[in-house]
């Protein structure tokens, strides 16, 4: 997708509630599969004290529909633009919800960030020879959950040991609704957007992310960092964010 279009997007601010003058934009944090929104503190600790306005979104992770749902009462309750941040799963997320005409800007955390018609079942299809196999078990009841003994090393190798193994006992079951959630209309093909890759990731493997990143055209920053980057390292995390941020109100001028 030509790089005008996004910019045309920048500037067509209006159907988002802002004018002419730089409208600060609310920044909502969704998080992905097996854990919860709590993950994003030190980000949001981060983005606050420098002025941001932050929310976390609490996200069910049963559906994708489900998931997108509860992300657009939460655009709905924000007053002004928003960028949207997705974390792995929370990738699809954005780039469905962020069809929303107040959504200006999509930030993707070591995410999927998938086409039309994709889900991350799809995406994670066909791995290549030697990536890394995220230890998902077998589904009950349609949820999904990690191999506590490898949650660590998998998902969250450079987090404090306590806390990474905190994260392995108390995760969230992902649906499988949402692991087969297919995206109908990929909003990055409109909307600017932004790119973690993670360096260290044994969940998204970095070549899958670097590909994901440059498909969507987005603006792509690399870090060390496990998948839990936004835990581990979360200066460089937000000040993706708050790049993306700079970025859209500017263009609102």
């Amino acid at each position: 997708m030509p790089r005008t279009h996004k910019d045309h997007a920048l500037r067509e601010k209006s159907d988002g509630g802002t004018s002419g003058s730089a409208a600060r934009a609310t920044i909502l944090l969704i998080h992905g599969g097996f854990v919860d929104g709590s993950g994003w503190e030190r980000v949001l600790t981060r983005l606050r004290k420098d002025g941001h306005v932050v929310s976390v979104v609490q996200n069910p992770t049963t559906s994708l529909a489900d998931d997108v749902a509860a992300t657009r009462r939460a655009i709905d309750a924000a007053s002004g633009p928003v960028i949207l941040v997705g974390h792995s799963y929370g990738g699809v997320v954005i780039t469905e919800a962020g069809n929303d005409p107040r959504v200006v800007g999509l930030v993707y955390i070591a995410a999927f960030a998938p086409d039309n018609g994709e889900s991350v079942a799809k995406l994670i299809a066909n791995p290549a020879p030697g990536a890394p196999v995220p230890p998902i078990l077998p589904p009950t009841d349609g949820l999904l959950m990690l191999d506590k003994a490898k949650f660590a090393a998998s998902f969250a190798a450079d987090v404090e040991p306590s806390l990474a193994a905190f994260m392995a006992e108390s995760q969230v079951p992902w649906g499988l609704d949402a692991l087969n959630g297919a995206v109908t209309e990929a909003a990055w093909k409109m909307k600017p957007s932004w790119y973690l890759v993670a360096t260290d990731d044994h969940m998204i493997p970095p070549d899958a992310q670097r590909f994901m990143s440059k498909r969507a055209g987005a603006t792509v920053v690399e870090s060390p960092g496990s998948h839990a980057v936004y835990v581990s390292r979360p200066e460089p995390v937000a000040k993706l964010i708050a790049q993306a941020a700079s970025a859209v109100r500017v263009a609102s001028r």
